[in-house]
């Protein structure tokens, strides 16, 4: 079995005791990726469909760097700050995966970190 951490500078650092994403055999795991501007450091906090772009850009990112794509995700989570936003981050996430539609979950949470809009994580396979 072969477990591997991965780690890309083409998205956000993680901001805690965690990995971007772990790849295993067939698996890939990522962290939810807030809307970082990777080059910049800098959180999109004032346009949903920009932060969501971002952050799907920064999953692609640590996928692309395991070896997978967009293709070969399964499942996301995507966490909201406000659930009015959903039909702005589903018109966002269409762009990516129009034709390939993984099974997801989208909830409205609190609060998230560095008071982000939107965080999205997924699981490919291989």
């Amino acid at each position: 079995m072969s477990l591997k951490t991965v780690d890309t500078k083409k998205a956000p650092g993680a901001v805690g005791p965690y990995s971007q994403a772990i790849a295993f055999e067939r698996f890939c795991f990522t962290s939810g990726q807030l809307p970082i501007n990777p080059e910049t450091g800098e959180l999109i906090s004032d346009d949903i469909e920009k932060a969501t772009e971002q952050s799907i850009k920064n999953v692609e990112a640590i996928l692309n760097e395991a070896g997978f794509t967009l293709e070969d995700v399964v499942k996301t989570t995507i966490f909201v700050k406000d659930m009015k936003d959903f039909s702005k981050v589903n018109g966002v996430y269409e762009k990516y995966f129009s034709s390939h539609k993984p099974a997801r979950s989208c909830v409205e949470v609190s609060t998230l970190p560095k008071n982000g809009l939107i965080e999205i994580e997924a699981i490919a396979y291989k």
